[in-house]
């Protein structure tokens, strides 16, 4: 090819004026012919533009005579502009492509609200993000997989606990079964657990939790409530009789609407759920447990651990009731292991 463009060099270097014009009538006809084999729109890269203007731009007006590969009009405009520069990219047909940080700022709207694209239209507009339409919301939205619908109705049980998480407190009870010397017993543990924080709190242990003997200890757990800043306006509790009257009139004479979830629904209380299977798997199934006394031990030291030293992955991986992590760069030395219940309980703090 290389050799092919020196010999016509030469042979235009050569020619005289009638024989240059010959010349170019012909190259004109064989590139119409070339021309009509190809597509009608060819797509050039900034190289090969920028090679077409520097070697058309001396022609003058003569180039509206010779170029084909496009309109004249858009040559001149090549020609004219400098933005058009080898490393300059093709943009895409059609409108540009909306903002990256406005896209995200619809989808998290959408997220945490759950309103419809006019709502978000609106919250744009009220920002001064005037550049969007509506059409343009409906689309982000579907291409995230999401409804641009409003979301209808009272909510899901997952929103109402997410929403009041803050003022709503579970209950429930384990068993385990102890050995004494009347042979196998076994004792019920009664546990409440603050959904926002997720502090626990064990009321009672007993081998026979009569109504009665529930009843006071929601009395006790009420004392603690008084001065707490997390006084629940929510109690959940599943429909076990041992709870009885009793217990949901001592919660309503402090204000605290009692919540029943019926049969066969885990979920309804999964929080309360989650931390006794954390109990169970991580504690009281390593354990021959003997007597009462022993149950609350190994109760305390588990309730201990998870409140002070367990870090929770909801809460950014800090414990309930501990602090963050320190101030400055963390580093891997001087780090101790503590241990509880023999071993079975591990964590890891900086010496002092």
């Amino acid at each position: 090819m290389t050799r092919a463009l020196q010999s016509l060099f030469v042979l235009l270097a050569t020619a005289t004026d009638r024989q240059l014009a010959k010349y170019v009538e012909y190259l004109k006809a064989e590139n119409r012919v070339l021309r009509d084999r190809l597509p009608k729109r060819i797509t050039l890269t900034p190289r090969e533009r920028n090679r077409l203007v520097k070697a058309g731009r001396p022609l003058g007006s003569a180039i509206k005579d010779l170029i084909t590969i496009v309109s004249p009009r858009t040559f001149l405009r090549w020609a004219k502009g400098s933005r058009h520069t080898p490393n300059h990219r093709t943009r895409r047909p059609g409108r540009p492509r909306t903002a990256e940080s406005i896209r995200d700022l619809v989808l998290r709207i959408a997220s945490e609200t759950g309103w419809g694209y006019t709502r978000i239209l609106g919250e744009l507009k009220k920002l001064g993000i005037q550049s969007v339409s509506r059409s343009t919301v409906v689309g982000m939205l579907k291409e995230a997989g999401l409804d641009p619908g409003p979301r209808r109705g009272e909510g899901s049980w997952s929103d109402f606990l997410r929403r009041h998480a803050a003022t709503i407190w579970a209950c429930d009870f384990v068993t385990k079964k102890v050995w004494t010397v009347r042979g196998p017993v076994d004792l019920f543990v009664l546990v409440f657990l603050h959904l926002g924080s997720r502090r626990v709190h064990v009321a009672g242990i007993s081998a026979n939790p009569t109504q009665e003997w529930v009843a006071q200890q929601a009395r006790n757990v009420a004392m603690r409530w008084d001065s707490a800043t997390d006084r629940p306006q929510h109690l959940i509790r599943d429909m076990d009789t041992k709870f009885g009257g009793g217990f949901d009139a001592v919660m309503a004479s402090e204000g605290v609407r009692v919540i029943r979830v019926g049969p066969r629904a885990p979920n309804l209380n999964a929080h309360c759920e989650r931390w006794i299977q954390s109990l169970r798997h991580e504690c009281l199934d390593h354990f021959v447990v003997f007597g009462e006394s022993h149950l609350r031990h190994v109760v305390n030291e588990y309730v201990a651990h998870y409140l002070d030293e367990r870090p929770h992955q909801s809460l950014g991986n800090r414990p309930p009731c501990g602090t963050g992590p320190p101030p400055g760069k963390g580093s891997a030395e001087s780090v101790v292991c503590q241990q509880r219940l023999g071993g079975l309980l591990k964590h890891y703090r900086r010496a002092a």
